[in-house]
């Protein structure tokens, strides 16, 4: 689905303007940044007590279930209250009370998926994490015929968000039988005692993706968040890649606990499985980052070139956490989460003053610079982590080569460019070519390793 939601995306913004997509932008990450904590954790707490104790369920669903839904409305209330203090106004403001109302039943949706992970209905939950999605994606196309406006396109997204839930908590009654909804004091207070901790993580890490775009629209301009918005959605969709690949290290991290010798071999292995895919790809934008931008046919050369540069710079983004976020993983994973939470903290705070600076001048490319000056500090605070706190060596050789590929690979492509006149596709080719020589030549890749994967696989 990601993909196709992109490009709707680009489709969209096309259509209703930078303008208009930027203002949807800040206002879906105010929302997004406020839901993130919106049950102050209490999905997480409550997937996890549920996969461990099977009684779980019944003695304290009752008191869950209009908890959680008490927090969602208390949390509507501060979104509407809180865009109104950071100046929207009128028909602006509606628009966030419907991206937030949306935003909260796709959040309880998640929360009742939960019940449905921890008893084991994997096949049921893949189909219900896809839904929404579909379901918006169709809306959208249905959209497009008629003339697609900001007003309808917040309308096809909240409408499928409500649809979504509606059928999710249907299927949970079915599943589990109805439960009745007795909230206990006790219960509850024993509820969010566990579960505040996972809210502070969340909060920390969802502010430090999402703040950026309301910034932007908030102190340079609604097109300006526009452009930003173009460009980070590109971030998004390439960082699924890590996102996927990182948890499944972050289990054999913490089964590993007191192995150093396996820590090593997981890290030295990890870093090149997070590296390897995101350099090619982050040098293909570096040097072709105006074919992102393809469906934009509305858009003049100025704003093409400006969209462009903001994503070579989130791009810069990306590589530094593909070399530095499997030392996130490994730190959080071995019991080191306040240390990396301080380092995320410091990150946000840094980062909310380089913007009050220099984003009323400069706009979408200081929000993507800032963006990466923060990446580039935080991350040299992961691995002095790894070094000093968690005892494990870290791979400066093969840091190296994989550093010395990825200039490599530039400075081919770069005389690509200047010596030939190739088409983009065989340009890429050749390039691709290039770089799969050089990971050999680095020994950043064996042979030896190839070969042997590819007779685990027979």
């Amino acid at each position: 689905m990601k993909p196709g939601w992109v490009v709707a995306e680009n489709v969209v913004q096309d259509r209703i303007g930078h303008a208009a997509f930027g203002t949807f932008a800040a206002l879906l990450n105010f929302t997004l940044v406020l839901a993130s904590v919106s049950d102050l954790g209490i999905t997480q707490h409550t997937t996890k007590r549920v996969a461990a104790e099977p009684g779980f369920l019944p003695e304290y669903f009752p008191t869950v279930l209009p908890l959680r839904g008490a927090l969602g409305l208390l949390f509507l209330g501060i979104m509407v209250a809180g865009g109104w203090l950071i100046g929207y106004r009128g028909h602006t403001l509606y628009l966030l009370a419907l991206i937030g109302g949306g935003l909260l039943l796709t959040q309880y949706a998640q929360f009742l998926r939960g019940a449905v992970q921890a008893h084991q209905h994997f096949n049921t939950d893949a189909w219900l994490s896809v839904l929404e999605k579909a379901l918006m994606l169709g809306l959208v196309l249905a959209l497009l015929p008629i003339g697609i406006t900001l007003d309808r396109y917040v309308t096809v997204r909240t409408a499928a968000a409500v649809f979504t839930f509606v059928l999710l908590y249907a299927l949970v009654a079915r599943l589990f039988g109805r439960v009745p909804w007795r909230p206990n004091r006790a219960q509850a207070g024993e509820l969010l005692r566990g579960s505040l901790p996972f809210a502070l993580i969340t909060l920390l890490y969802g502010m430090n993706e999402r703040i950026d775009m309301l910034m932007i629209e908030r102190l340079a301009s609604p097109r300006e968040a526009g452009y930003y918005a173009g460009a980070y959605r590109w971030v998004d969709a390439v960082m699924m890649y890590l996102w996927t690949v990182l948890p499944l290290f972050f289990a054999k991290f913490a089964h590993a606990l007191r192995n150093r010798d396996e820590q090593r071999q997981l890290l030295w292995f990890g870093q090149r499985v997070a590296t390897v895919p995101l350099l090619f790809i982050c040098a293909f934008v570096l040097f072709r980052g105006e074919l992102l931008f393809f469906q934009f046919s509305r858009s003049s050369p100025a704003e093409l070139a400006r969209m462009t540069l903001c994503a070579q710079l989130l791009f810069l983004n990306v590589l530094v956490h593909a070399f530095f976020a499997i030392y996130s993983t490994l730190l959080t994973s071995t019991s080191h989460e306040r240390p990396v939470s301080w380092l995320v903290a410091l990150s946000i705070a840094l980062n909310i003053g380089l913007n009050v600076l220099l984003l009323p001048r400069y706009g979408a490319v200081a929000g993507a610079l800032n963006t990466l000056i923060c990446a580039v500090l935080v991350s040299g605070g992961y691995v002095a982590l790894v070094q000093l706190r968690a005892g494990v060596p870290v791979p400066w050789g093969l840091l190296g080569r994989l550093g010395g590929t990825f200039m490599g690979l530039c400075a081919v492509w770069y005389g690509l460019q200047q010596l030939t006149d190739l088409h983009w596709i065989a340009e890429s080719v050749v390039a691709g070519l290039v770089f799969v020589a050089l990971l050999f030549g680095s020994g950043v890749l064996r042979v030896g390793e190839l070969r042997a994967a590819l007779k685990s696989k027979v």
